[in-house]
């Protein structure tokens, strides 16, 4: 049966210093591990024959209609600025237009060698490629702007890391792989022909009703703002916030050394490369604005006087911390209960942040207790545990529906990190059956999947992921 994916490739309409073109290395003995058919539907792809599945999103062959180009950006990573960085592992398929009108990128991971790889091999292992299927299909279970995965296709070759691990190829699906870096690469290299195209391409596909770069901005601004307070409330840490993963759509892209908080601390850090903590969980909203302040930059060329226009940008800029304060007290609100937060209730959620963070509290769990039926055992200090439970039920006892409220709000399930460490495990030996399992339950993160409790529970002593690592 024939694979028919419905290409329609905007961004390969651009012209060529904008990437490189650009074809898959093929592989041995692709074989598909995961596809994702929910997904396929939306995308309006036809055909589930097994063989052609694996060929294709292993790179071995190329369906009708596909264009693959690796995209050129720069960014800075870990605040130091890398003029050029671009797709070194990854290549863009194609584009198609799904059922909804979406307009979404097909893109391989893994692919192989590009221009841009910088004397890497352009390859994939299969643990993070499962680890971003997992949890890239978790955060769009949970309500929270995403890439997708497609397909996990195990190529049948080895790569070599600090072992030979086996090689596998992520299918991943975007609103766009647009970057800041995207823009940077051309600001930096004063090519402003190259970044009026990529604005105009840019604007046409996320923000039409942008008619000048100061209100891109702004439609940006807001976009990361409610990311990042979508993704503190469910304890989540991306670990690499370099300007070449912030995307212009507002969707979370690249899960290398991402991970969930287990026990809340605001200053937790999983990611081995960080080692300043510049990637912090709590310094996640600091580094966005950062983050929108080099977006800023990279747009001003593109200002009849570049001069004149920087007040307004920077007004832009600096609005960012009273955006992500606002998104955070929506979210942490709702997490308690409240439909309609005041200024005052981040007092009480700020008191129930530092008893968790002064006992250890299982950040997941403490706030779905409250949604069971209170703090229960979440809490080492019962009696500050007793009061602040007074203060929140007052608070709530106004409020129409706090248990709906708090039910939509607290994921039972996340990806917790030993779970997919054992997970990847498995995998290597073969056993795909945990990989499988996860994806169903976290499916449904907000249900209460009893038979499923196990996955719920924080890791012991001996299970705890000290350090998450980028994969590459």
């Amino acid at each position: 049966m024939v694979l028919h994916i419905p290409f329609d490739n905007s961004f390969a309409r651009l012209p060529g210093t904008f990437y490189a073109r650009q074809a898959p290395t093929r592989v041995a003995a692709p074989q598909l591990l995961g596809f994702n058919t929910a997904l396929a539907d939306e995308l309006g792809l036809q055909g589930t024959d097994d063989p052609l599945l694996a060929a294709i999103f292993a790179g071995n062959h190329l369906p009708e209609g596909a264009e693959p180009l690796a995209q050129l950006y720069a960014g800075h990573q870990f605040g130091g600025f890398s003029p050029q960085l671009g797709d070194g592992r990854a290549l863009l398929l194609g584009e198609v237009v799904d059922r909804n009108g979406l307009r979404r990128d097909i893109q391989l991971k893994g692919s192989g060698p590009t221009p841009f790889s910088r004397r890497g091999d352009g390859r994939a292992w299969l643990g993070p490629v499962l680890r971003e299927y997992v949890v890239s299909e978790a955060m769009h279970a949970l309500g929270i702007p995403t890439t997708r995965a497609l397909a996990a296709t195990a190529t049948g070759e080895e790569v070599l890391r600090e072992a030979p691990l086996p090689g596998a190829v992520l299918t991943r699906v975007a609103a766009s792989h647009i970057r800041v870096g995207s823009f940077q690469v051309f600001a930096a290299r004063g090519q402003t022909e190259e970044l009026r195209q990529l604005y105009d391409h840019t604007r046409a596909r996320h923000y039409p009703d942008c008619a000048t770069p100061a209100e891109l901005l702004a439609a940006v601004c807001e976009r990361q703002a409610q990311l990042v307070a979508q993704w503190l409330a469910v304890g989540f840490i991306h670990g690499v916030m370099n300007t070449d993963n912030c995307t212009l759509s507002g969707e979370t892209l690249d899960y290398g050394p991402c991970a969930f908080l287990d026990l809340y601390h605001p200053d937790t850090v999983f990611s081995s490369i960080d080692r300043n903590g510049r990637y912090a969980y709590a310094a996640q909203a600091d580094v966005i604005v950062w983050n929108m302040a080099q977006l800023a930059s990279a747009l001003l060329p593109l200002e009849e006087d570049p001069e004149a226009a920087v007040p307004e940008f920077t007004r832009i800029v600096h609005a960012m911390p009273d955006l992500l304060r606002g998104a955070w007290l929506t979210r942490f609100a709702a997490k308690l209960g409240i439909s309609a937060p005041r200024p005052e209730d981040a007092a009480l959620i700020g008191d129930l942040l530092a008893l968790m963070q002064r006992g250890g509290s299982d950040f997941t769990n403490t706030f779905r207790a409250l949604a069971e039926g209170g703090l229960q055992d979440q809490i080492t200090d019962r009696d500050a545990a007793r009061d602040w439970d007074t203060r929140w039920q007052a608070r709530i006892a106004a409020e129409p529906e706090p248990e709906a409220v708090m039910r939509r709000a607290n994921p039972a399930f996340i990806p917790r990190n030993h779970r997919i460490e054992q997970m990847i495990a498995a995998a290597v030996e073969g056993d795909l059956r945990p990989f499988h399992h996860l994806n169903a339950v976290l499916a449904r993160p907000y249900d209460d999947q009893p038979e499923a409790a196990e996955l719920r529970r924080p890791p012991l002593p001996d299970e705890v992921v000290p350090a998450t690592f980028c994969g590459t």
